[in-house]
């Protein structure tokens, strides 16, 4: 399998892919073009035979320059357990660590179980929210009304495995 930063002609693959893989969800409004066309130096494609088989857009926040946020993941629902997901976060990881980022943060749906696993995994804190759900931080109304989320933040290690 093989990384390579993520290019304007990724665009229609990607959203081609992204109901399907997310189990006929409607989720090709949450990735516009915008996102791959202007933040190419922080997102990452992985294929595998020429085939994506998974992505993450994510940027360096221009307010918070030391802050990255990973805006969308996604990995072919049939090669998962493969470490895709593990792999395109940690080669994010380096490459904003690498740009001066101390921390990385992103957030994801109180329902969405397997996300909210997979970051946990990854290292990820869940900040604390306004209400808690089955042992779940959640920010209520986070992207408007009856939009609750799940907060995390990660802090990125120096060479020796300690925190910035």
């Amino acid at each position: 399998m093989k990384i390579r930063n993520i290019q304007d002609g990724d665009f229609l693959r990607i959203s081609t892919n992204l109901n399907t893989w997310w189990g006929g969800r409607d989720m090709v409004d949450m990735l516009p073009r915008l996102f791959i066309h202007h933040f190419k130096d922080t997102s990452f494609i992985i294929e595998e035979n020429g085939e994506t088989v998974g992505f993450v857009i994510g940027f360096i926040s221009p307010s918070h320059q030391e802050q990255a946020y990973i805006h969308f993941v996604g990995v072919n629902p049939k090669i998962r357990q493969k470490n895709v997901g593990r792999r395109l976060y940690e080669h994010f990881f380096q490459a904003v660590k690498d740009q001066g980022c101390k921390e990385v943060s992103c957030v994801t749906s109180p329902v969405n179980t397997t996300s909210i696993n997979f970051h946990k995994k990854m290292g990820f804190s869940m900040k604390e929210g306004d209400m808690s759900r089955n042992g779940i931080p959640i920010h209520q109304n986070y992207d408007g009304m009856g939009q609750d989320r799940v907060v995390f933040e990660k802090f990125l290690e120096d060479g020796r495995g300690e925190r910035f």
